[in-house]
C-alpha cells in the first residue's frame, strides 16, 4: 500500500531539485530575477532525509511578497518571492522571535546571485544597532513573560493545572528568545532552541533548571512546574536589571 507523506531523499537529490526549480524561475521571470538562494537546513548542510527544500527568489519589481508550497510526493518545497526592499526590511526588523526566524538571512546558499545580493543582505542583517535588540527584549519581558507569569499565578489559584506543561514550554521558549536577542545569536532550528540557549554563559538563574524540566518531558507535577517557573522569573528579573532591561511601570495610560 502506498503511504502518502515525506520519503527519503538524499542531499544531492534535494540540491538537484532546487537547481531545477531555480532554472524554471529564471525561464519564467528572466531579467526580473535579482537573486535565488536556498535557506533552512539544506543551506546549513544540516538537512535530513525528510527535510523540505526552502528557497528565496528576489525580483527586481514586485508589489507584494508571495510564496508557493507544494509536494511531489516524496519531497516538499517552498519558494518565497520578495522584492529587494521587502526582504531588506524583513532582515533588519528585530522582533521577539528574531533568534528563531532570522538565521535564514545569515546562511542563504546562493544558486543565482550575479550581484552578490545575499552577501549584502547578510551584512545589513548583522549591522542592526544594539538599542533595537534592547527594545525587543524589553518588549518581550512585558508582552510575553509578564503575561505568562500572570497565567501561572492564576492557575495556582483557580486552575486548570492541565495547561501548566504548555505554559512551562512557552516560558522556557520566551526565555530562550530573550537570551538569543541579548547575545545577538540566532538558533539553528526550532528543535535546538533550548539546548543552544543553555550554552550561553550569561543567563538568568533558574533558566537551566527550567530547560532541563521541559526537555526531559517531566511535566506531570504541577507544584514543581510552578516552583521552577517562579524561580526562573525571579532570576530573569535580577538578570534583566543587571543588563539594563527594565520593565517600565507606570499608572499613566501610554496613549492618553
Amino acid at each position: 500500500m502506498y503511504m502518502m507523506g515525506p520519503g527519503k531523499v538524499t542531499r544531492e537529490e534535494r540540491i538537484k531539485i532546487a537547481y531545477t526549480i531555480a532554472n524554471q524561475i529564471l525561464e519564467k521571470y528572466g531579467s526580473e530575477v535579482k537573486a535565488i538562494g536556498i535557506y533552512g537546513s539544506l543551506a546549513r548542510k544540516a538537512d535530513g532525509p525528510f527535510s523540505d527544500i526552502e528557497m528565496k527568489c528576489i525580483l527586481n519589481s514586485l508589489e507584494d511578497s508571495y510564496s508557493y508550497e507544494w509536494t511531489a510526493g516524496d519531497w516538499k518545497a517552498e519558494v518565497n518571492f520578495d522584492s529587494e526592499e521587502d526582504i531588506v526590511e524583513e532582515a533588519t526588523t528585530i522582533e521577539e522571535d528574531w533568534p528563531l526566524t532570522h538565521g535564514q538571512f545569515f546562511t542563504i546558499l546562493p544558486i543565482y546571485d550575479p550581484e552578490e545580493f545575499f552577501q549584502e543582505l547578510r551584512q545589513k542583517a548583522s549591522s542592526v544597532d544594539h538599542t533595537i535588540f534592547k527594545k525587543a527584549i524589553c518588549k518581550t519581558l512585558v508582552e510575553e513573560m509578564y503575561e505568562y507569569i500572570g497565567k501561572l499565578r492564576n492557575i495556582e489559584i483557580q486552575g486548570p493545572e492541565t495547561f501548566l506543561p504548555t505554559l512551562a514550554i512557552k516560558i522556557a521558549t520566551a526565555g530562550a528568545m530573550i537570551l538569543g536577542l541579548h547575545n545577538k545569536r540566532y538558533f539553528t532550528t526550532s528543535a535546538q532552541v533550548l539546548p543552544e540557549a543553555r550554552a550561553f554563559t550569561d543567563k538568568p538563574e533558574g533558566f537551566d533548571a527550567l530547560c532541563e524540566m521541559v526537555m526531559s518531558g517531566y511535566l506531570s507535577e504541577p507544584k514543581q512546574i510552578m516552583n521552577v517557573c517562579e524561580n526562573f522569573w525571579k532570576g530573569l528579573l535580577s538578570w534583566s536589571a543587571k543588563n539594563g532591561y527594565v520593565i517600565k511601570c507606570s499608572n499613566d495610560i501610554p496613549f492618553i
